[in-house]
């Protein structure tokens, strides 16, 4: 099992697939589900997507094939495996399809596991993402995301992401005026300190993190123009279209700056004890580790499908997050080797002990 759990992420981590580039890793994906009992097939936004099972209870496993662009040589020393996606996400997916792959007649009576390989995560479309909660309706959900083995990830910050763009007439820097940079610099203060006090000021999930993410400025010797992209990471209690409001308030009367605001995605927690914690929970404890309940400051899919899927999620998976998108990025073998441990067994326990939600079909709708 270990083997050819291993060999399945190494030929992953081998394969580059940023964001709108998966089509190579999803074929990879859907041959090796196909060899294995998996009714597999590459769906409509390129997403590989691998069925498995035949009960009546529907676990979906979303984890991404995309990663952020970087080239790090993939090589295995002393057990560890470095390459770009070896922890964010192609770690954890691959545990998700090596622990479904691994389990016996018995689960897959009591439960149908599906497992998809989503495409552009770690892009603002969250394509894969979108397309599956449009398309099936689980009883429960697990997202690939590292958490470390021992780790169990509740929930994720929301996002809002600020573009914005000033423009003036160019004028000589010995008059007086304010430059299309001053305005933008100006913009930026004010969003800084209005994230500041939003939230619960000083507390790191329940706060709202501020962070320049490009700056820019130019003259064509008549108009000067500057821009900016600002990212917002907020807490529950603020809702992305609650903080483009208060963020449009607070710019109002900066007439030379423009704003375009992306990537609205909500913050989400889920509930710590349902049938999904409890089964992971003791599959960590079966495996000599200590469960630990974790929230992000960063996104995920799991922000994506959670309103369209009110019911038992969480974020797993071996790694740590740390390294993601880093130029160190790698994993233990070891401790994906555990996760396909934990993953096998829990999900034999699901399959065994929990039933699907009332009026639940579990069916695929596209």
């Amino acid at each position: 099992m270990w083997t050819e759990a291993r060999e399945l992420l190494r030929g992953a981590v081998a394969i580059p697939s940023v964001s709108g580039q998966e089509a190579e890793v999803a074929a990879y994906f859907q041959g090796w589900m196909a060899a294995r009992g998996f009714e597999a097939h590459i769906d409509e936004a390129g997403n590989a997507v691998g069925v498995r099972g035949h009960g009546p209870l529907t676990v979906l496993l979303l984890g991404h094939m995309d990663t952020v662009p970087g080239d790090i040589p993939v090589r295995e020393e002393e057990g560890v495996l470095y390459g770009r996606g070896a922890v964010d996400a192609k770690g954890p997916l691959c545990a998700f399809m090596a622990a479904v792959a691994a389990l016996s007649e018995t689960a897959l009576s009591g439960a149908r596991f599906v497992v998809i390989g989503a495409t552009e995560e770690e892009a603002p479309s969250s394509r894969g993402a979108h397309h599956a909660a449009r398309g099936w309706q689980p009883d429960l959900v697990l997202i690939g995301e590292p958490s470390g083995w021992e780790g169990l990830t509740l929930g994720y910050k929301g996002r809002l992401v600020v573009k914005a763009q000033a423009t003036c007439p160019n004028f000589h820097t010995a008059g007086e005026g304010r430059s299309a940079g001053d305005d933008l610099t100006e913009a930026w203060f004010r969003v800084r300190a209005w994230a500041a006090q939003a939230g619960e000021p000083g507390a790191v999930f329940g706060g709202v993190q501020a962070t320049v993410q490009d700056l820019q400025a130019s003259t064509d010797g008549l108009t000067q123009r500057a821009a900016g992209t600002f990212g917002l990471r907020l807490p529950p209690a603020v809702a992305p279209q609650a903080a483009e409001a208060a963020l449009r308030e607070v710019l109002a009367d900066l007439d030379t700056v423009t704003l375009t605001f992306v990537g609205h995605e909500a913050a989400v927690r889920h509930p710590k004890d349902n049938a999904l914690t409890r089964a992971l929970r003791v599959a960590i404890r079966a495996q000599g580790g200590t469960p630990v309940f974790k929230v992000k400051t960063g996104t995920s899919d799991m922000n994506v499908v959670a309103p369209h899927w009110p019911v038992p999620t969480l974020a797993y998976g071996p790694g740590d997050s740390a390294l993601d998108h880093t130029p160190n990025e790698h994993l233990d073998l070891a401790e994906y080797d555990r996760a396909v441990a934990v993953l096998t067994a829990a999900l034999g326990q699901m399959a065994a002990g929990a039933a699907p939600k009332a009026g639940s079909s579990g069916v695929h709708l596209v």
